[in-house]
């Protein structure tokens, strides 16, 4: 009879111990997911262009990545989920930026061109003397 108690309890607290280190690892891989999901955010927007049309949110995007890297490899999950978060973000504020300054830049050029093709049709048209 007093095995059983001791027995039961040896159970419910290898349990708890299995739970917690399975709800640990699981919020160490949240943070390995969101740090490279913001990763990836990174590259892709250094590959628009990004750090030369946003520069201020490219940095705050490395430096947020950074973070989240130092947080996670010192086991501190939710800081380094957050930070990932942020990083995310910001690198996405990039890649818009980036691509508003190219969408302006065609327009532009565009205008320019609409120009041109106005002053050739408005020169073919005057009668000639």
């Amino acid at each position: 009879m007093d095995k059983a108690p001791s027995t039961l309890a040896r159970i419910a607290f290898t349990l708890v111990a299995t739970t917690l280190c399975v709800v640990a690892q699981a919020g160490n891989h949240i943070a390995d997911d969101r740090i490279a999901v913001a990763k990836a955010a990174v590259e892709h927007a250094e590959q628009a262009g990004a750090p030369e049309a946003a520069p201020v949110e490219m940095a705050s995007a490395r430096d947020k990545l950074a973070r989240a890297e130092k947080a996670n490899a010192d086991r501190d999950p939710k800081p380094a989920a957050a930070w990932a978060d942020q990083a995310n973000i910001d690198a996405q504020v990039a890649e818009a930026t980036a691509a508003l300054a190219r969408s302006n830049k065609a327009a532009v050029e565009f205008d320019a061109g609409l120009q041109t093709l106005r002053q050739e049709a408005a020169r073919s048209s005057q009668p000639t003397q």
